[in-house]
């Protein structure tokens, strides 16, 4: 076994190192486990992450503590699809094979359900419910799709809309399958995204789906936007990219999420 066997008592300097040690093999930490394994109270768990945080080797969270920073902020698309474009590709084509003959989906907004708009090639006739108009220009040329855009506010940064409008015309469909896009995927607070409106609809989206399938590189693990989508429990299928920690991902499986890692 990897794990440090800590004695009773440890000073500062110990706990510190245990702690960064833990943080590096799992990516985050719990503060319950820190006292548990180092047989000291929360109060001085808090303390230390306090002084790392301070010293600028973790970030706090509720909880615990993590390597990267667990807060998105919204940003433009343009923006968004030059982060880690390679990945984004290769999880949408994935994400398109899976999109079968007389199928009707729902793909939701973002730069990685985009990249699977871009490599759709039907077999056969497929019904594709979208909020984003960027995916909606880009099968809209498809003789084989039929494409229902739903109405909305337009949000500028994401190039889709959002409001009662779009949760309305959600209510009378359903879906085999959702492909979401997220901001951060969190094991205690679930999926998130930037925006609060966005995030309603996506709830919409996933109950008018039988199946909701992620679309998100390894970046989103461990980080949290602002409006929580739904928890995990809600997730059945993940597909992401090879970086993701090996912590997460058998987290994720003992779940009893599907996991494609490319």
């Amino acid at each position: 076994m990897n794990d440090l066997k800590p004695p009773l008592m440890r000073n500062v300097t110990e706990r510190h190192q245990y702690i960064l040690q833990k943080l590096n093999e799992k990516g985050s930490v719990n503060v319950l486990d820190l006292c548990n394994a180092l047989n000291v109270s929360s109060v001085t768990i808090r303390k230390d992450l306090k002084a790392l945080e301070d010293k600028n080797l973790l970030y706090r969270t509720h909880g615990g503590g993590t390597k990267s920073d667990p807060y998105t902020a919204d940003r433009p698309v343009n923006e968004k699809e030059k982060i880690n474009s390679s990945q984004k590709t290769n999880i949408g084509e994935a994400a398109a094979r899976l999109v079968e003959p007389n199928d009707c989906v729902i793909i939701a907004s973002g730069t990685t359900v985009l990249a699977m708009a871009r490599n759709i090639h039907p077999r056969g006739n497929v019904t594709i419910i979208t909020a984003a108009l960027n995916i909606a220009a880009e099968i809209m040329h498809h003789p084989e799709i039929e494409v229902i855009h739903l109405g909305g506010i337009l949000r500028k940064s994401s190039s889709s809309v959002t409001g009662t409008y779009a949760e309305k015309m959600l209510e009378d469909f359903s879906c085999s399958k959702l492909f979401l896009g997220v901001d951060g995927i969190d094991i205690d607070f679930g999926l998130t995204t930037t925006n609060m409106m966005e995030a309603q609809l996506n709830r919409k989206m996933i109950e008018a789906s039988r199946k909701t399938i992620v679309l998100a590189d390894s970046d989103k693990f461990g980080k949290r936007g602002l409006a929580r989508i739904c928890g995990l429990e809600e997730v059945d299928h993940i597909i992401t990219d090879k970086n993701i920690s090996e912590h997460m991902l058998n987290t994720l499986r003992e779940m009893g999420i599907e996991i494609t890692i490319l």
